[in-house]
């Protein structure tokens, strides 16, 4: 079945960016375009832009303006949580252990691993269960008086697993242990409120809700210390050097601001899909499973394992019948070795081979999904052979 229209069902990966927050945007790149750190009109025009978004972040998420700060993506926002706390907490009171789980989304886990290698750190893996949740009473056992920062995804991005993070904050607030989360798939679905989730670094990138790509922000709780990983000006308060880009920061905030706003709406509408696709994955292909928790996980993320499966293959086979999907993370498609995130789960590498992430936006609708069951047991047949 080889269709005239592309379907896309890879919304964890990116998202097309949405009209108004391109509309609030425009106006950045020719008239309002001065540098928000120039003294001059033309700088306190954009300087009042970035003041306007931080704002509106800072009100989407519950906090202080002045504990925005705004990055080129979510990677970076995470980098400069987990290295700069770190190495702060290191020189503050010479904590050297940093504790993370085994399916974090690679910019955590090798920005972990690089401390350990290179800054001397030690690094512990908390455990998880089958559906990738780490428990508090775990977390408990395992952090220490030494231990640096503590660091556990909030929504998972190849399984959509959510993990109970208020739970976990409040394990490494009771010890005073820096914890930082990975919201950046959350925060396109999930309300983030940081007084409610008493985390102390939060990070989010734009892409994932119908913002720019290139702008992310990280929430540091006031009182965290972080030392900088890239210095230069002073902007944000010292604690991120380099021009601000101002358009897409008035993007991210507009993103942001509508993530909140249609959250439920948006939830309401993709859960039966999601429910649909997995119910009818499981009847009419053998030897299924479904990866991550089958409730506690985003509204629009269905992701399974087929054994004995070549996903790559399944892959291709799916963008040529006019299906753009996934195996897990987007940057780790077209790795012919197991994830690690599947891998931590206990899952066996031919299980784990065969990943199919299928994830739903703004523009899937249940004629969608059952075109897409029309074609995928016969695709992953192929996989198979």
């Amino acid at each position: 079945m080889l269709m005239t229209n592309p379907v896309y069902l890879d919304y964890a990966a990116s998202t097309p960016v949405h009209p108004r927050v391109l509309d609030v945007m425009l106006p950045y790149f020719n008239e309002y375009y001065g540098n928000p750190s120039s003294v001059h009109h033309f700088g306190q025009l954009a300087e009042a832009g970035v003041d306007t978004a931080r704002e509106t972040v800072a009100e989407c998420i519950g906090c202080n303006p002045e504990e925005i700060i705004f990055t080129a993506c979510g990677t970076e926002s995470d980098n400069l949580a987990i290295r700069g706390a770190a190495l702060a907490e290191r020189e503050r009171r010479g904590a050297n252990h940093i504790l993370i789980s085994p399916v974090e989304h690679h910019a955590v886990t090798h920005t972990a691993r690089q401390l350990a290698k290179h800054f001397g750190f030690e690094l512990e893996l908390l455990p998880v269960d089958e559906f990738g949740i780490v428990d508090p009473v775990a977390l408990s056992e395992r952090i220490r008086s030494d231990t640096a920062l503590v660091s556990i995804i909030y929504a998972n991005n190849e399984i959509g697993t959510i993990n109970p993070i208020h739970d976990l904050a409040a394990v490494c607030r009771e010890r005073n242990v820096v914890f930082h989360t990975d919201a950046v798939q959350a925060a396109a679905h999930i309300p983030l409120n940081m007084g409610k989730l008493g985390v102390d670094l939060l990070a989010i990138g734009a892409h994932k809700f119908y913002g720019p790509k290139g702008v992310g922000a990280l929430y540091a709780r006031s009182g965290t210390t972080l030392l900088p990983h890239q210095t230069g000006g002073g902007q944000e308060s010292n604690r991120r050097a380099g021009t601000l880009n101002v358009p897409y920061i008035i993007g991210l905030a507009e993103a942001l601001r509508i993530a909140n706003e249609e959250s439920d709406i948006r939830a309401h509408r993709l859960i039966p899909l999601r429910d649909r696709l997995i119910e009818e994955v499981f009847s009419s292909i053998p030897d299924s499973r479904l990866s991550g928790h089958p409730t506690h996980r985003l509204p629009n993320h269905a992701s399974f394992t087929f054994n004995n499966a070549d996903g790559n293959l399944l892959l291709t086979l799916l963008d040529a019948s006019g299906f753009a999907c996934s195996s897990g993370s987007a940057c780790k498609t077209g790795n012919p070795e197991p994830s690690d995130v599947l891998l931590a789960l206990g899952m066996e590498p031919a299980w784990a081979l065969g990943s199919l992430r299928v994830t739903m936006g703004e523009s899937t609708t249940s004629e969608v999904i059952e075109n897409f069951l029309r074609v995928l047991p016969g695709l992953v047949e192929k996989a198979r052979r």
